[in-house]
């Protein structure tokens, strides 16, 4: 029997139907919640990311602001711009888009964001509330796994979990919010021997390694829940048509389009086996946008406590 598909667009709906209601119960006292996205330079990516980002705050009903300054930006006149809005009382949320340009060192950008403004929760003041298990602004793609776990209807308690990559961002703040959700928290990486066995331990397998399909079938336990953090961009190539030649939806898109986002994990095989998995696109993507306007209204509420 196939696993049960996690609709990530509808859990992320309802998390954005909670956040309206959150939002109108502001206005009523008179705060209109703010979120300023700063980017600097013209990755495409990041364009992209940005502009979604201001639109659905802005269809939320919080004010969505984009500050775009040019790739040759200095260090010194970014951490200006942070400093300026850490000072401006009608903002409750800042987030630079990562990747910064090569001249600005993104670790004293993130250091310079007020805590209490960090919605993407890299600050350091806020990793340090939770590893230690208290009430922070999280990081918004681990809360929106923790919320398509939720989902299943199965307890995270007790569970033995396993999270592919150690990363900042996703991996270790991902390990964190399982530990405190009292699992067993194994976190693997490049240096981990037999990986492949370790996973198959995993009754919640969180894939985030940036590896396009790396995790098989074999990789895991029957009836686990499988969340795919990846998003992955195949382009044509016999390489990339020998890794999809199990899933013909994806090789088809690969053949008409040149290109294909996977995730982390061989969805068309590993559906087989798990009981719950995330799809790619349509798992974890949209929690992460959900996450990040929820840590806004949330940034407002204690600012306006």
């Amino acid at each position: 029997m196939s696993a049960c598909t996690i609709d990530g667009k509808a859990i992320a709906a309802s998390i954005e139907t909670s956040v309206r209601r959150r939002v109108d119960a502001l206005k009523c006292r008179g705060i209109q919640p703010a979120i300023t996205v700063v980017r600097v330079g013209d990755d495409p990516a990041s364009e992209i990311y940005v502009r979604n980002k201001a639109r659905k705050a802005r269809e939320l009903g919080i004010a969505g602001d984009e500050l775009i300054f040019p790739a040759g930006l200095t260090e010194e006149a970014l951490l200006a711009e942070v400093a300026r809005l850490n000072g401006d009382a009608t903002i409750d949320g800042i987030l630079v888009q990562l990747p910064l340009p090569p001249q600005i060192n993104a670790t004293r950008v993130i250091e310079t964001i007020a805590p209490d403004k960090d919605v993407d929760g890299f600050h350091p003041f806020n990793v340090g509330l939770l590893h230690l298990g208290r009430a922070t602004l999280a990081p918004c793609t681990p809360g929106g796994v923790v919320r398509l776990i939720d989902s299943t209807g199965e307890t995270i308690e007790g569970k033995r979990a396993v999270v592919i990559g150690r990363s900042d961002i996703v991996g270790k703040p991902m390990a964190a919010m399982l530990l405190a959700r009292n699992a067993t928290v194994t976190i693997c990486h490049s240096r981990t021997r037999d990986l492949p066995a370790v996973a198959r331990e995993a009754d919640i397998l969180v894939a985030a390694i940036g590896r396009p399909l790396f995790v098989s079938a074999s990789m895991i336990k029957p009836g686990a829940i499988v969340i795919d953090v990846g998003m992955n961009r195949l382009e044509r190539s016999s390489e990339s048509e020998a890794l999809l030649n199990a899933d013909g939806g994806k090789l088809a898109q690969l053949r008409s389009r040149g290109t294909v986002l996977v995730g982390d994990v061989d969805f068309a095989r590993a559906r087989e086996i798990a009981g719950w998995i995330t799809p790619v696109p349509g798992g974890v993507g949209p929690m992460t946008i959900a996450m990040l306007m929820l840590n806004t209204v949330e940034a407002a509420e204690r600012r306006h406590q």
